[in-house]
């Protein structure tokens, strides 16, 4: 492929993040923003204010003079498909670029704490009710809730850190608002590593990293990894161990240090990534296998609460 010409994108499903991909995008010197595609009117707005085309499907952009090439396929048969085809599948997933997940990846990877033992993470966010008010009351329903839209992030970025999840338990939380959908839930995790993980939901990677400017940083941590030579918290960014020479126990001192965190901004990382494999440059920094296995593990979570009853994700793969 021709280095210098620009990658066309399209947003497809516009949501709450739409025009922040499409910013990135925009920024990119490598990038062409091509059109958004919704069928909702709000999207419609947001691509007049950007000056682009606006399509209410996949099908309608196609169909149009200048439409790009593209295939919609679903789940398992769309990894095989690109496999088939030797082809790469990008999941889009910003938080893979991340500078928290990046430094605390090689600290992990460094056995800066050494070999991990457990992960827990409690942080909860706020939902007002106009989140689940038209024209977004699909959120109030099945395919709505947080661990559709939230936990599903984490669970990406802690099979990243940690290896697969082999086995969930979950638990539902009280519904305070008389929803469809699941409110929250106390979750435990078992990784094929066997580290153990336990927290409620819904977590808040924003607000502890600061990535998403509508929701104010606090740099709280939202994990803490538990290592057999000290702990990592992904947030507040602390490591706590025991000096050398001195014996670890519970009567013993901990120290802290804190990691080093890049600028990067990751969603324009996430847009560097998608052109650069396209051009054969670099590999996937997320892949369609992960983000099936991140779907999986979600599922799984919805099967535990309603049966009460350990589930493992090999039995839904």
């Amino acid at each position: 492929m021709e280095i210098s010409i620009p990658m066309t994108i399209a947003i497809i499903g516009t949501g709450l993040i739409g025009p922040r991909h499409a910013k990135s995008v925009a920024a990119d010197p490598n990038a062409a923003l091509h059109c958004f595609v919704d069928p909702r009117a709000e999207a419609a707005a947001i691509a007049e204010s950007c000056r682009l085309p606006w399509y209410e499907s996949v099908q309608a952009m196609l169909q149009a003079e200048h439409h790009p090439e593209a295939a919609i396929v679903y789940g398992k048969k769309l990894i095989e498909t690109a496999k088939d085809s030797d082809r790469h599948l990008i999941a889009g997933h910003h938080r893979r670029f991340s500078p928290y997940v990046t430094a605390a990846k090689q600290a992990l990877e460094q056995g800066t704490i050494g070999r991990p033992i457990a992960v827990s993470g409690i942080c909860v966010t706020y939902k007002p009710a106009s989140y689940c008010e038209s024209p977004t009351e699909w959120r109030a329903g099945v395919t709505g809730g947080p661990i559709l839209i939230n936990l599903v992030h984490d669970l990406d970025i802690l099979q990243y850190l940690l290896g697969p999840i082999t086995r969930v338990h979950a638990e539902k939380a009280l519904s305070t608002r008389g929803n469809q959908v699941e409110e929250g839930a106390a979750i435990l995790l078992r990784f094929a590593s066997g580290v153990i993980y336990a927290s409620p939901s819904a977590h808040n990677f924003e607000s502890g990293t600061g990535e998403n400017l509508a929701i104010p940083r606090v740099g709280k941590e939202f994990y803490r990894i538990f290592g057999s030579e000290g702990t990592l918290s992904v947030g507040d960014m602390k490591v706590s161990s025991y000096d050398d020479g001195v014996e670890k126990s519970w009567t013993s001192l901990l120290n802290e240090k804190l990691l080093a965190v890049g600028q990067q901004v990751s969603f324009n990382e996430q847009v560097a990534n998608l052109i650069d494999v396209v051009r054969g440059l670099e590999q996937p920094g997320w892949t369609g296998p992960d983000g099936l296995s991140a779907l999986v593990v979600c599922d799984a979570v919805r099967q535990a609460m309603v049966s009460g009853q350990p589930i493992d994700t090999s039995e839904i793969m």
